[in-house]
C-alpha cells in the first residue's frame, strides 16, 4: 500500500515519498509527516538476525513506498559501506550494564552520517523518478555536525549544490575545520554572525519565500534540505533504533518483547522523534528520555506543556544541542493534536510572533511516552570523568549529557529497565572538553586539534581518519555574513542578481 506524506500546516497537501524528499519543506512552511506510521511486518526475532543493511531495507521500504526494491537497495548499498569503520555500522557498547549505541563510526564521526550517507542517493533517485532537471540546491543550517555530514554526502554529486550556514564561534574547532576544509566544486560554507537558531530561521525564511522560489526555478534551481526537517533525513534515523533492539536480542541481553528505554541527547528533536517512530512501528520502547543541556527548552516543554524560546541562549561544550527552536518538535505537536493542521498552524504562529505556545491538557496527556531531564556543564563533565574512571570508556560531551540525565532519572524513578543511550559523536570531535573533564585544568593552553594524540593515548583508541585528515588540510571556505544577509549570500553563490 502506498504511503503518502501530509504537511503539518496544510491538510490538503499530499505527496509521495520521493516528492516529499525532493521538496524538503512544504510551501507554507510545514513539515512532511507520513499519513500513518507503518507497523513492522516482521517479528522481533527476525530483526535480531538482520545486519544493518537488511534492517535499513526492512524499515525504509515501508516509508518510501514509491521507491522500487532495486532503487532502495542500491541507495542502502551505496550509503552503508566501507566508509564506516565497522561492519556493524552502529555497534552497541555495553558499559557497566548500560548500552551505548555508537552512531559515530561514519566518515564525519557523528550520528548525522547515519542519515546523510543515504540522503544524497535518495534525493538523486527521487529527482530521476520525478523527471526533475533543475539543479537541486541543498540549503542547510548546522549547529555543528549536520554541516560536515551533508557536505561530505553531497560533495560533487551531479545535479546538486550544497550551501551550509553555521554559527561563527558556536561550533567546536574540529567541527569548524571539518566544514571549512571540505572539497567539492559544488560546496559552499558560510559562517554567520549569530547563533544556530538565527541560521535555521534564515534558511526556513528562504524556503518559504514564493518570490525567491520562482526566481530559482527560472534560473534552473530548486531548494531542498539536508536538515532533519527533510523526511528523507528522518526515516533513515528510525533504522538504528530498530537495529539496536535486534542487537540486544541477538546478544541475549533481552528476551523477545522485553521493553527497553532509550535516552537521546537532542536539541532539534529529530533524533528522539525517530525513536518515537520506531516505538510506534512496534519496537518495545518503554520510555523515551529526552536529554537537554543548559538550553533546556525541551525539558521545560515536557515538564509544563509550554514551549518558550524567550530565554538566554547559552553557548555550551555540547554545541550541537545549543538550540532554542526545535524544528522537529512540530511533527510531534501535529501528531498529538490529532493531525490537526489548523491547530498546529495556530501554535506555530504563536511561536513566531510571541516566542512561545502552550499545548492543551489533552495533547499533554499524549506525551506520557516521554521523560525529560537536563544536565549542567558540571554534571556533563562529571559523567565523562566517572564513566572513564570506573570503566575506561570515553564519551563525548553530548553523549555525556544523556548519561548524566539517565543517571538522575534512575535515581529519581528507580526504573531498572535495560536502557540504550544514543551516543551521537566521537569524543575526538570535542577532545579538549573531554580531556578537561577527565583531567581538569591540564590542557588549558593546548590547541584542540593537537589533543587527539593525548585522547588516543588515554582511551586506547585509534585517532579517526576524519580527524587525521583535517590536521593539515587546506582551508577552502572563508565566507562570512550577518544573519540578515543570508539570502543575498545565497544569491551570490548561485550567481543570481
Amino acid at each position: 500500500m502506498e504511503l503518502f506524506y501530509r504537511s503539518t500546516r496544510n491538510e490538503n497537501v499530499m505527496l509521495t515519498a520521493s516528492e516529499a524528499i525532493l521538496q524538503g519543506l512544504s510551501d507554507e512552511g510545514g513539515l512532511f509527516v507520513p499519513e500513518r506510521i507503518p507497523v513492522l511486518n516482521v517479528s522481533l526475532s527476525e530483526i535480531a538476525g538482520m545486519d544493518y543493511q537488511e534492517t535499513a531495507y526492512m524499515v525504509m521500504k515501508q516509508f518510501l513506498t514509491d521507491f522500487t526494491e532495486e532503487e532502495l537497495k542500491s541507495c542502502i548499498r551505496l550509503a552503508y559501506d566501507e566508509k564506516f569503520d565497522t561492519e556493524a555500522i552502529a555497534p552497541l557498547a555495553n558499559v557497566d550494564g548500560t548500552y551505548y549505541l555508537e552512531l559515530f563510526h561514519g566518515p564525519t564521526i557523528a550520528f548525522k552520517d547515519m542519515a546523510l550517507s543515504i540522503l544524497p542517493h535518495l534525493m538523486t533517485t527521487a529527482a530521476k523518478k520525478q523527471g526533475v532537471t533543475d539543479e537541486i540546491v541543498i540549503l542547510t543550517a548546522t549547529s555543528g555536525d549536520t554541516g560536515k555530514a551533508a557536505l561530505s554526502g553531497f560533495a560533487d554529486v551531479e545535479g546538486t549544490r550544497i550551501i551550509v550556514f553555521y554559527p561563527k564561534g558556536g561550533v567546536s574547532e574540529v567541527q569548524r575545520l571539518q566544514m571549512v576544509t571540505q572539497k567539492g566544486k559544488n560546496t559552499a560554507v558560510v559562517a554567520i554572525h549569530g547563533n544556530f537558531d538565527e541560521a535555521q530561521s534564515g534558511v526556513k525564511r528562504m524556503f518559504e519565500d514564493p518570490k525567491l522560489r520562482e526566481e530559482l526555478r527560472e534560473a534552473g534551481f530548486r531548494f531542498s534540505s539536508a536538515n532533519s526537517i527533510n523526511i528523507g533525513r528522518l526515516v533513515p534515523q528510525i533504522v538504528y533504533y530498530v537495529y539496536a533492539y535486534g542487537g540486544l536480542l541477538k546478544n541475549g541481553e533481552i528476551q523477545e518483547g522485553d521493553p527497553v528505554n532509550v535516552v537521546v541527547p537532542t536539541g532539534n528533536f529529530g533524533n528522539i522523534l525517530a525513536a518515537y517512530f520506531a516505538k510506534e512501528m512496534g519496537i518495545p520502547i518503554a520510555k523515551l528520555i529526552c536529554a537537554s543541556n543548559e538550553n533546556k527548552v525541551l525539558f521545560d516543554f515536557f515538564c509544563t506543556g509550554t514551549y518558550d524560546r524567550n530565554r538566554e541562549f547559552v553557548l555550551t561544550e555540547s554545541p550541537s544541542m545549543d538550540i532554542l527552536i526545535s524544528s522537529n518538535l512540530e511533527r510531534l505537536i501535529y501528531l498529538i493534536s490529532g493531525r490537526n493542521a489548523d491547530k498546529n498552524c495556530e501554535l506555530m504562529e504563536e511561536l513566531r510572533t510571541k516566542g512561545s505556545y502552550g499545548i492543551t491538557e489533552e495533547m499533554k496527556a499524549k506525551l506520557s511516552d516521554f521523560a525529560a531531564g537536563y544536565a549542567s556543564a558540571q554534571e556533563m563533565k562529571q559523567a565523562i570523568r566517572d564513566t572513564f574512571e570506573n570503566t575506561g570508556y570515553v564519551m563525548d560531551t553530548h553523549t555525556a549529557v544523556a548519561a548524566a540525565v539517565y543517571d538522575a532519572y534512575k535515581k529519581d524513578c528507580g526504573d531498572q529497565t535495560k536502557t540504550v543511550i544514543a551516543s551521537t559523536a566521537s569524543p575526538y570531535k570535542f577532545a579538549k572538553s573531554v580531556l578537561d573533564a577527565i583531567h581538569p585544568g591540564a590542557y588549558e593552553q593546548q590547541e584542540e586539534i593537537g589533543l587527539a594524540d593525548e585522547l588516543s593515548r588515554i582511551s586506547g583508541t585509534e585517532i579517526p581518519l576524519a580527524v587525521e585528515e583535517i590536521r593539515h588540510a587546506k582551508i577552502c571556505h572563508t565566507r562570512e555574513c550577518d544573519g540578515a544577509q543570508m539570502e543575498q549570500t545565497v544569491r551570490e553563490i548561485l550567481g543570481l542578481r
